[in-house]
């Protein structure tokens, strides 16, 4: 049986992955904290609070105007949440100064995450980049 706190989070995940689908920076945004903290493995710089994750949500919308996420699985302890989760798109857009392949891609990733007062207050996103470059044409295939 699950706790009231992991009821809880598993919500927060819920509206997080909904707000990404929808495409809605906004929504999103309200899930995490003001001083949020962002890494992901793709990126040099992290993102920081509300207004980094927006620029970081726009960006990946740019480049994969399509994308859908769906949540493999969930594992919630304490305050930490590790996200596992399959995202599905079409490259129509720059991303990371290569242009739209037109081509779909399947990538897979964990996010883990630290939840401060019910929302994100800090994420690492660790996922298949060299995937998603094999899946644009960017690499060949192994």
């Amino acid at each position: 049986m699950c706790s009231e706190n992991e009821t809880k989070m598993s919500q927060l995940i819920t509206n997080v992955l909904s707000a990404w689908n929808a495409h809605d920076p906004e929504t999103a945004a309200q899930y995490y904290t003001p001083d949020y903290l962002g890494r992901d493995v793709s990126q040099l710089q992290p993102h920081h609070g509300q207004d980094g994750l927006r620029r970081a949500m726009t960006r990946c919308f740019r480049a994969f105007p399509d994308i859908h996420f769906t949540q493999d699985s969930l594992i919630i302890q304490g305050n930490a949440i590790a996200l596992a989760w399959t995202a599905q798109a079409t490259h129509q857009g720059r991303l990371m100064n290569i242009p739209a392949s037109g081509r779909s891609v399947r990538v897979q990733g964990v996010s883990l995450l630290t939840i401060a007062n019910g929302k994100i207050k800090e994420a690492s996103y660790i996922w298949d980049v060299a995937g998603l470059l094999r899946g644009i044409g960017l690499l060949p295939e192994l």
